[in-house]
């Protein structure tokens, strides 16, 4: 991309600057045309043809090359944001990848098939970007894992593990808001009029990616860990011992979450002090094991899947800045 310097004239009381030549025919600009510009902090955006914002496509040939999967070609160019996604094909696309792509589309929110053919299909993403809202979706993924979480730390104590079954389920949900998030996150890293429109800077959608991130594999640690209490062969006893160790845990999230959200520090110092005693109880706990000739894989494994979703929570609240004093 290339680079202008100019230097500001003063005409009255205004200062002016002139716009380069060149980026001024390539967007068949004139006098009196009207342009959008966005102020940032140290940074000023001219937009030309402000209501004009051309649909990105994607082709994808099929048959794919033996390395690639639709799947994940799918996948891919929905999260690079690509608003239609051709899949144009010099035979006819067989049943089993036509149902495939389907399949893929149910993971990704907002794309439907648009046009069909025996060679062709065409999908489009059909939400607004600007209509969205980071934080929102944010909150989603995690109202859904501070709710897993909350059944299966039940299934450590409760005759009834079936609510366990249906933990994979949940997560795809995740996952789908997940990927939601990060086509949204890279949209705006490229397109400055979302990142006003959210009121974002560069370092905000940074850390909203990597709390996504922290929530998504928090989510899948959660399926793991249900699939391992329905299953386990530690005793009652043993299991109720694990859950009095962890059932605080809750707060910690809550705490990352709204420090988060509200760019808090001190509530992210809440948190982080919870971190710690909880690794504390967990330390302990392990200490109380140390005289037993044998201790059962299961309940270590079931333990240290305790310990990777809470520390998920934990990083998510080392996301905001410390405050600084500054020097007078």
């Amino acid at each position: 991309m290339p680079k202008f310097i100019r230097r500001l004239q003063k005409i009255g009381s205004s200062l002016l600057v002139s716009l380069p030549k060149e980026w001024v025919d390539a967007n068949n600009l004139e006098k009196s045309s009207e342009i959008e510009i966005e102020t940032g902090q140290n940074s000023l955006s001219i937009t030309a043809n402000k209501d004009i914002k051309p649909s990105k496509e994607v082709v994808i040939s099929y048959p794919l090359p033996k390395e690639e999967n639709i799947v994940a070609d799918i996948t891919g160019a929905y999260l690079l944001g690509y608003d239609i996604i051709k899949i144009k094909g010099k035979t006819n696309i067989p049943v089993e990848d036509r149902e495939k792509i389907r399949e893929s589309m149910r993971r990704l929110v907002g794309v439907e098939i648009v046009e069909e053919e025996a060679s062709s299909i065409i999908i489009q993403f059909l939400l607004d970007a600007a209509t969205l809202n980071p934080e929102k979706i944010l909150k989603r993924m995690s109202t859904i894992a501070i709710g897993m979480f909350n059944e299966t730390l039940d299934g450590l104590i409760s005759e009834d593990k079936t609510n366990l079954q249906t933990m994979s389920n949940r997560d795809n949900e995740i996952n789908r808001q997940y990927f939601l998030l990060v086509r949204l996150i890279r949209s705006t890293m490229v397109d400055r009029r979302l990142a006003s429109v959210f009121n974002m800077e560069n370092i905000d959608i940074l850390d909203y990616r990597i709390a996504a991130n922290l929530l998504e594999t928090a989510g899948d640690t959660i399926v793991e860990l249900a699939n391992s209490i329905s299953n386990t062969t530690v005793s009652k006893n043993e299991l109720k011992i694990i859950h009095s160790t962890v059932k605080d845990a809750e707060k910690i999230y809550q705490k990352s979450i709204d420090a988060f959200i509200a760019n808090d520090r001190l509530l992210a110092i809440d948190s982080i002090k919870l971190y710690r005693d909880y690794l504390n109880k967990i330390t302990k706990l392990r200490s109380s094991l140390e005289h037993k000739k044998q201790i059962p894989i299961d309940f270590l494994d079931i333990v240290y899947m305790f310990e990777r979703i809470v520390k998920s929570w934990a990083d998510i609240a080392d996301l905001i800045k410390p405050i600084y004093k500054q020097e007078l």
